[in-house]
């Protein structure tokens, strides 16, 4: 006899529309205790023909044993959401929630993207490393445009105005390059000016 295929997952996700969902779906949620991530509510996407979609919350919940579909529906039926669906990636399904992933489409705040019962999504919204590249070449063209010869001016200008994406990278790992050239930039401005 065959052995019948386990269609349960840890990782579910679904919708949460506004106008039928209970004022207190956040606490239903919450009452399970099981780690979820919410969406900011995505009010801009659009249909092919340029129709603006039904406003709407994508909904991850994540949990540490699987659960069958069946066993979703129960919390799914509590919010009127409609058909759950398994994850199969919960990074591409975070970066998916401010849309990170598809410039074609409305670009949500990855500030509104919110982790409930000790959810971090900030674990799931990282940079690539094609991203990191990129972003670092940016630092570096704003560092000649400006002619920034202190790292603390550079930090200070990615708190007040790059805090998603330079600050995190100066914090976590790009410091020493962003250090080194701007110091490279200041000897080589120091050098110059003796001649």
């Amino acid at each position: 006899m065959a052995k019948k295929k386990d269609t349960r997952t840890r990782n579910w996700t679904f919708f949460v529309y506004p106008e039928s969902a209970p004022s207190n779906w956040r606490e239903i949620l919450d009452s399970y205790h099981v780690p979820w991530i919410e969406s900011p509510l995505h009010d801009k996407d659009v249909n092919s023909d340029g129709e603006i979609k039904k406003a709407h919350w994508h909904v991850l919940l994540m949990f540490s044993s699987k659960k069958s579909y069946t066993q979703i529906l129960e919390i799914t039926g509590q919010l009127n959401s409609p058909n759950p669906q398994k994850c199969t990636n919960i990074k591409g399904m975070v970066r998916y929630f401010a849309h990170m992933d598809n410039p074609e489409k409305f670009q949500y705040e990855k500030s509104g993207i919110i982790g409930h019962a000790g959810a971090d999504p900030l674990t799931y919204l990282s940079v690539t490393s094609g991203e990191r590249y990129q972003l670092i070449r940016e630092m570096i063209d704003y560092v000649r445009e400006n002619e920034i010869d202190e790292l603390q001016d550079l930090i200070d200008y990615a708190i007040e105005n790059r805090y998603e994406d330079w600050f995190p990278l100066l914090c976590d790992n790009s410091t020493f390059i962003m250090n080194n050239y701007i110091k490279s930039v200041r000897h080589r401005v120091k050098n110059n000016k003796r001649i």
